[in-house]
């Protein structure tokens, strides 16, 4: 289970000028604001900008400055692999350190999507027992019940985290993981497709160096 919420894209108007410092072509641009304040890329400037994703990592420095919030819940499993991306990624999570007994726990705490009723009914069993353990901390203060918790929280456990990532991370994101068995990546992938420009920018004839 992945939930992307929340979506902003922001820079466009300044990555796009950067990208024309080299040549001092600025006077070539013909990007505009719409009337909602929306930036629209003009036909030369997104010419020009998808010549430059097509050539390279070298050639398409700009992308680094296009970024993207989003707030992802996911699972942990899934949180593991992501964390492979470190570079040019912030993210800030919801605590499970401090928040994990604030709440009863229930399966909407947890990606359960693909499980087996065997393994459900499991599932439940998890669920009860840390209830329970999260009652007993909430009586007693020992932080015996606490460790129990986080020792024994399944890596199913759904965590939101709000990210930010640039059009380059998700480049590599998308080539790498569009296919991947996991549907977490491949749900992830839906949505850069649905991104500005992404077809142009992130998905199309990218080669890299």
């Amino acid at each position: 289970m992945i939930k992307l919420e929340r979506t902003s894209v922001m820079n466009f108007d300044n990555a796009i000028r950067g990208a024309r410092n080299p040549m001092n072509s600025w006077a070539k641009s013909d990007s505009y604001y719409d009337e909602s304040g929306k930036f629209i890329l003009g036909p030369a400037d997104l010419d020009f900008a998808t010549r430059l994703a097509n050539a390279g990592s070298t050639h398409r420095k700009y992308l680094r400055q296009i970024f993207v919030s989003v707030d992802i819940t996911a699972p942990l499993y899934w949180w593991k692999e992501f964390d492979t991306y470190k570079v040019g990624t912030v993210a800030n999570s919801t605590s499970t350190m401090h928040k994990i007994h604030s709440k009863p726990f229930s399966r909407d705490d947890f990606s359960h999507d693909h499980m087996t009723p065997e393994t459900l009914g499991m599932l439940d069993g998890v669920i009860d027992h840390l209830e329970k353990l999260r009652l007993l901390f909430l009586e007693t203060k020992d932080k015996t019940y606490w460790y129990d918790i986080i020792q024994f929280l399944p890596s199913s456990y759904n965590q939101m985290r709000t990210c930010t990532l640039n059009y380059e991370n998700l480049i590599g994101m998308y080539a790498l993981r569009k296919n991947h068995k996991l549907e977490e990546w491949r749900e992830l992938a839906k949505w850069i497709e649905e991104l500005p420009y992404a077809n142009e920018m992130i998905i199309g004839k990218m080669q890299e160096e």
